[in-house]
């Protein structure tokens, strides 16, 4: 029986392609959007409901299930409030740092696990490398150093390493461009995210 891999689909091309890479390598997938945010901010207008329809749209593309997992509330406490009071105190929060160690990897992890899961898996350009000597999961940077978001996953465990996935992570961008164009992904040409984590 195939390991069930429940994978944070933000509607962007690198975590589509990583449900894509999952399923072609014989996973059962199932695609999570993960709903932070939903709030307009002055002069942004927060791209949410498209980033859900989009995310929607792989899933079908790719037949795998597909929910979504509401964290507003765990957002506001532990990435915006946690940014704000660092600016306040005139410090240089790292939001991404604490939406990876709070969200991604803390509270959708422990989620999909619940909900069924046996590992989680994200579109983040880094790897993730098991040791022979003592079994243990490292992080390593990922292939395309233009990408490379290990800084950003520093604080995650080797525990939870072991039950995450990166697949984009030896991949350059260029090439995880053709993979989405290859799948005929819908969301192929969509431009890359500025958000927060």
């Amino acid at each position: 029986m195939s390991k069930k891999v429940f994978v944070g689909l933000s509607g962007g091309v690198d975590s589509s392609v990583t449900a894509a890479l999952l399923k072609e390598q014989g996973y059962d997938v199932t695609g999570v959007y993960m709903k932070n945010w939903s709030q307009d901010l002055p002069g942004f207008e927060c791209p949410w409901k498209q980033d859900f329809q989009d995310a929607k749209r792989v899933a079908v593309q790719l037949g795998i299930p597909f929910k979504m997992y509401d964290f507003e509330s765990q957002y506001r406490q532990k990435v915006v409030d946690y940014m704000v009071e660092g600016y306040r105190a005139g410090r240089t929060p790292n939001p991404d740092i604490m939406c990876n160690q709070e969200i991604k990897f803390k509270i959708f992890m422990e989620t999909a696990l619940a909900d069924g899961a046996d590992m989680v898996a994200t579109g983040h350009y880094a790897r993730n490398v098991r040791d022979y000597h003592d079994g243990h999961c490292n992080l390593l940077k990922g292939r395309d150093e233009n990408k490379d978001q290990s800084y950003f996953l520093w604080t995650i465990t080797k525990e939870k390493l072991a039950k995450t996935l990166f697949p984009v992570g030896d991949s350059e961008k260029p090439e995880v461009r053709t993979r989405a164009q290859k799948f005929t992904l819908p969301n192929a040409e969509k431009k890359d995210s500025q958000g927060l984590c």
